[in-house]
């Protein structure tokens, strides 16, 4: 795996690298946090951040740097294909796009950073990325949290992403995703909104995925959220194998991790733990 050179950043036990990586088709700019608080030859999981629809590692900003300080574990923070700084995207994205994420390249990302027990982290797209993955590799994963995932098409969600597309083209958004994502801010935003929008992704659905899901989840959802409703968390929860928690938040929309910060670090931090203790 080719490595570039940024800096070293050090933080009481924390160590941070950024480097690229390929997933056998495209370069993703990866964040690594290892932890030295735990004794050498101790096998302890590696939390696993999967961004949202248009995130990126910037955008989490130091989110999984806190959750690791608080549970003392190592993190991957990866930008997908189309965002951020990784590979542009090549044309319009398949309606398959979440399970093409969770089937080919996340398991190329965890093998080539030799995580075979994780607790994956996803928000949005990626709790989407998430569930199909825990599903298909139940041996890889010790946990999952999902924040504002979808199983299903809503209404609300096209009727929010409608809104995203007036916003995009009216507005200062461009700009400000232009920040994080450079010259992959058009081909991203379109990729997302075109596809969600698209006829062929209406019945875009994950529920059969959701009984082989047998790990501990925590379900987090905003009870605001602009692209879904508590449907998606109660689904989730009723549909999986494994124990679920849930948690709606009040006076919370689309981001927890950023609305709600410190409730949602908190409870992140007591679900990891309870499953490493």
């Amino acid at each position: 795996m080719k490595k570039n050179k940024l800096p070293v950043v050090r933080s009481e036990t924390l160590l941070r690298r950024k480097f690229d990586i390929h997933d056998g088709c495209h370069r993703l700019p990866v964040e690594v946090i290892e932890s030295s608080g735990h004794p050498s030859g101790v096998s302890v999981p590696t939390l696993v951040f999967l961004h949202e629809g248009l995130g990126s590692i910037g955008q989490w900003r130091d989110f999984p740097f806190e959750v690791c300080l608080a549970t003392r574990l190592p993190a991957v923070v990866y930008e997908r294909w189309g965002y951020g700084n990784a590979d542009p995207l090549d044309g319009p994205r398949s309606v398959r796009y979440l399970h093409d994420e969770a089937l080919l390249s996340l398991p190329e990302v965890l093998r080539q950073l030799n995580i075979d027990d994780a607790i994956l982290i996803g928000h949005s797209d990626g709790g989407s990325i998430s569930l199909i993955f825990a599903a298909t590799w139940p041996e890889k994963i010790r946990g999952i949290i999902t924040e504002a995932a979808h199983v299903f098409v809503e209404e609300v969600t096209l009727a929010g992403i409608r809104e995203a597309v007036k916003v995009y083209e009216s507005t200062n958004l461009r700009d400000r995703l232009f920040k994080y994502h450079g010259s992959n801010t058009d081909r991203a935003f379109r990729g997302w909104a075109d596809t969600w929008l698209s006829q062929a992704f209406h019945n875009w659905n994950l529920e059969e995925y959701l009984p082989r899901v047998t790990c501990p989840i925590l379900v987090i959802q905003g009870k605001e959220d602009e692209y879904g409703t508590p449907a998606q968390m109660e689904t989730i929860a009723k549909g999986v194998s494994g124990p679920a928690e849930k948690l709606l938040i009040p006076d919370c929309g689309h981001v927890p991790h950023h609305q709600a910060r410190e409730r949602v670090l908190a409870e992140m931090a007591r679900f990891i733990l309870s499953l490493t203790h």
